[in-house]
């Protein structure tokens, strides 16, 4: 994926990321209406809104990231073992810092 496609992509989710941020800090009620959450969860709807606040600041850190990574030049870049991170993988996730095989190694040392 090109640089200028990334951006553009990586913006567009950062927009969207920030607008469910602001309803997860700001309106419960919006919270509840916009969950996903099954019915006969056991977590309570405060609990469920940290939990999706939580997932979100932390896929808005890897997007910033990975613009940072576009502006200093080595985007598309593993940031571990610096080979190519493969266009399809890219596509899905533009905001990947690692190819496939060291995310797996990433995780598997979580």
């Amino acid at each position: 994926m090109d640089d200028t496609t990334a951006r553009e992509r990586l913006e567009e989710m950062l927009v969207e990321l920030d607008r469910s941020i602001g309803v997860l800090q700001g309106d419960p009620v919006a919270v509840r209406e916009h969950s996903a959450a099954d019915g006969g969860s056991d977590l309570t709807d405060a609990d469920h809104a940290r939990a999706m606040l939580t997932v979100a600041t932390t896929q808005r850190q890897a997007i910033t990231a990975a613009i940072r990574r576009i502006e200093e030049g080595v985007y598309g870049r593993c940031a571990d073992c610096d080979k190519p991170v493969p266009d399809g993988r890219l596509e899905a996730r533009p905001e990947a810092a690692r190819c496939v095989q060291c995310q797996g190694k990433q995780e598997r040392r979580r």
